[in-house]
This record gives C-alpha cells, sequence and structure tokens, in this order.
C-alpha cells in the first residue's frame, strides 16, 4: 500500500510566523486559534497525521485548513473565511425558513 504524501503550508516568512503566534495566542475565536496553531504545526514541518492527533481533531480537517490556508492566506483562518463560504441576505434567510 503506497503512502499518502505528506501536506505541509507554503513557506512562513518570519513576519507571517510572528502574526501566526499572536492569533494563536491571542485569539478570542476558538475556530481561529485552532486553525492558526495547525499552519503553525505545519509551518515546522509536522506530519498531518501527528498534528491531528495533538489537536484532537480529524486528519481530514488538518489537511483542508492547510489547503486552505495555502489558497488564501490568513482569510482562511476566520471561521466565515476561506474557499467554503456562501453569502446569504437577510431577505434569503427569512424566505428560507418561512420554507
Amino acid at each position: 500500500m503506497a503512502r499518502k504524501p505528506d501536506v505541509f503550508v507554503r513557506a512562513v516568512t518570519p513576519e507571517e510566523g510572528r502574526k501566526l503566534a499572536q492569533i494563536a495566542r491571542r485569539s478570542k475565536v476558538p475556530v481561529r486559534m485552532r486553525r492558526a496553531v495547525v499552519v503553525m504545526a505545519s509551518a515546522q514541518h509536522q506530519p498531518f497525521g501527528l498534528i491531528a492527533k495533538l489537536m484532537q481533531v480529524s486528519e481530514s480537517y488538518v489537511r483542508q485548513v492547510i489547503h486552505d490556508f495555502n489558497a488564501h492566506g490568513f482569510e482562511a483562518l476566520d471561521p466565515n473565511g476561506g474557499a467554503r463560504t456562501t453569502t446569504s441576505s437577510w431577505c434569503s434567510c427569512r424566505r428560507i425558513r418561512r420554507g
């Protein structure tokens, strides 16, 4: 059986590293904090399987966070940021609720 290729975040500049560390320490939003820690661990070349065990999340979550960060940068750390967002207006939300 072939080994899955390791997934790592793109090269992180020292400035970006400091920003990630600041987010990981001071963020009031748990999702943003968790994603920043995942990206920092990946930048230190820890394999995604180990990151998943340490963070107690799935391997697919770690891979998705890394891919989103590579594609969208710091925007991907936001709970509603990254590639998986959908925009809806207040009117469309009310229409959905009414049925």
